[in-house]
């Protein structure tokens, strides 16, 4: 490896918003950095790269960002109906209200009306069919964000439409045969049959259902794009998302144009959670198509009332399972229905169940099974990524069976689980056919379980809830096995654009995105590692569409 170069000084009078890159900011104790100025720079732990910014409210997101002269405000205009037939808009009652220069409708989209992220399914402003309560059925523009969202809240006034019967829950979905993408189906028998003949044969044989709820993502910053016409038929949206490249195809798209006419930057998120990984491309579509019309810059920012309606969430499943055991505990058979509400459109659906089916198993060997996943189609918000991404869903069936052998036995759970733990060299392949490796998970527990002083506490909480009629306690001890990776071979790359400058500093441009998580911080340790650099020497620019797809 090269000689390093030499680190850069502070420059004079440098402050603790110079920025990443330029000294370490005063900010920081030096106590926290001996290890970086000692040589290392992986493998240590390092102050967020915007941590001094956010602490004294100087980190700038998008909403920060200082507005172009001419700058118009945007607001949506939500279904009133659950399920309906759209008749018309009465967009001029609106346009004749104080401060709105434009309303627009799926007519106004001079490209394809759709921002869904893999099946096409997800209109940006509904057209022909009203399909959740909250839709966005039309665009204010205006020229304060205040008189944006007054003539956008009169929605239920001016939207006419015929209503229709709503399908509300995934169990009626799936009774209906309702489902956004072709169901899914996982069998793994040691013989034609044998699954159905372990569970009719089996010493014990349990059947029972479960519901899970879903769960809001709450990002602190909500939902928005501020959207610019560029020069030569270009755009540039500044957007708060957790995926440049998508949101850059989905404009694309919607103005009819071409990916490289059109630019998206996210510098930072106030958080994601996987609510920004799809479902920030319906704003900054619609900002981008009502810049695109009126030839002036539109930021189109939500409040938390409206993203709460026009945004999904953690998909929630409903489960039935037929289980088959012995008097250990250990599972002989397992056939499992996951439901999953989807909402109205497919969005990340059919990669949730994908991943929750590959979940059911968790840190189990399941002799005989048959897995079954449905994403049902409902009149709700479409709902989509976070994290874990179905992994929780899939996994927490199976916990709760394994619960509920213990109890049916009355033996501890831990010990049940124990019983079905993957081994090491046999009963260790996953019901899709993947090996379990570098198993450590018995030598694990039991270390956790001494040092937890796991049964004696147990023996507490069971003296105290003898003795407690309202008040109980619980204890539990429970693996998880999560795969890191996608399904899909091509999504597990990334990209990145490194400048080296001629006075040794270097600036690097990645495909990720910055919510709070320290990638960049992440980021510049491994540059700064690989080149032989001071991290000082090393800086993290915004994830930009036009550098890095």
């Amino acid at each position: 490896m090269n000689k390093p170069a030499q680190p850069l000084a502070p420059s004079p009078g440098a402050t603790e918003t110079a920025g990443f890159g330029r000294g370490l900011p005063p900010s920081w104790p030096e106590a926290e950095w001996p290890a970086l100025r000692d040589g290392r720079r992986v493998g240590v732990s390092a102050p967020h790269e915007s941590a001094h910014l956010h602490v004294r409210g100087q980190a700038p997101y998008t909403d920060d960002v200082p507005e172009l002269a001419g700058t118009l405000h945007a607001a949506l205009g939500l279904s009133p109906l659950a399920h309906g037939r759209l008749l018309n808009v009465d967009a001029a009652r609106l346009r004749a209200l104080p401060g709105v220069v434009d309303v627009l409708t799926a007519a106004d989209i001079p490209g394809v009306n759709d921002c869904g992220p893999v099946v096409r399914d997800d209109p940006i402003l509904a057209e022909g069919t009203l399909r959740h309560v909250g839709q966005p059925v039309f665009l204010v523009v205006a020229t304060t964000r205040e008189l944006a969202r007054r003539a956008a809240a009169r929605a239920a006034e001016v939207v006419h439409a015929e209503p229709l019967p709503a399908v509300l829950t995934a169990r009626a979905a799936h009774a209906q045969g309702q489902y956004v993408v072709p169901s899914m189906h996982l069998k793994r028998e040691s013989a034609p049959g044998a699954l159905d003949a372990a569970l009719r044969a089996a010493p014990h044989r349990l059947r029972g259902s479960l519901q899970v709820g879903g769960q809001e993502q709450f990002y602190l910053e909500g939902q928005i794009a501020y959207a610019m016409p560029a020069e030569n038929a270009g755009m540039r949206v500044l957007c708060s998302t957790q995926h440049p490249s998508e949101m850059q195809h989905a404009v694309a798209r919607a103005l009819g144009w071409m990916d490289h006419q059109v630019q998206v930057e996210c510098r930072r998120m106030g958080g994601g959670f996987g609510g920004k990984e799809s479902q920030s491309g319906l704003f900054a579509c619609a900002a981008a198509v009502a810049a695109n019309k009126l030839g002036r810059p539109v930021k189109l920012r939500l409040d938390r009332d409206d993203d709460f309606l026009v945004t999904g969430r953690r998909h929630g499943f409903d489960f039935d399972f037929d289980v088959a055991f012995d008097d250990a505990g250990r599972i002989l058979a397992y056939d499992v229905t996951l439901i999953a509400n989807a909402g109205h459109s497919a969005d990340l659906s059919a990669a949730v169940m994908t991943r929750a089916i590959c979940h059911v198993d968790n840190a189990y060997w399941l002799p005989e099974v048959a897995i079954h996943g449905h994403s049902a189609r409902t009149n709700t918000q479409s709902n989509t990524a976070f994290r874990g991404f179905g992994g929780p869903q899939g996994a927490l069936v199976t916990e709760f069976v394994l619960d509920s052998i213990a109890r049916r036995l009355g033996l501890d759970a831990l010990d049940v689980r124990r019983a079905n733990f993957y081994g090491v060299g046999q009963r260790h392949v996953t019901p899709y056919g993947q090996g379990v490796t570098d198993n450590v998970l018995h030598e694990l527990v039991e270390q956790l379980a001494h040092g937890s002083r796991y049964a004696a506490r147990r023996a507490e909480v069971a003296a105290f809830n003898a003795r407690s009629p309202v008040l109980k306690k619980g204890l539990a001890l429970t693996p998880v096995k999560f795969g890191i990776s996608f399904n899909v071979p091509h999504l597990n790359q990334a990209g990145a654009l490194v400048h080296i400058y001629t006075d040794g500093s270097v600036l690097v441009n990645h495909g990720g995105t910055e919510m709070g998580q320290g990638l960049n911080t992440k980021v510049a340790q491994v540059v700064a590692h690989e080149l032989g650099l001071d991290f000082a020497q090393v800086r993290c620019t915004a994830a930009d569409t036009h550098k890095v797809a």
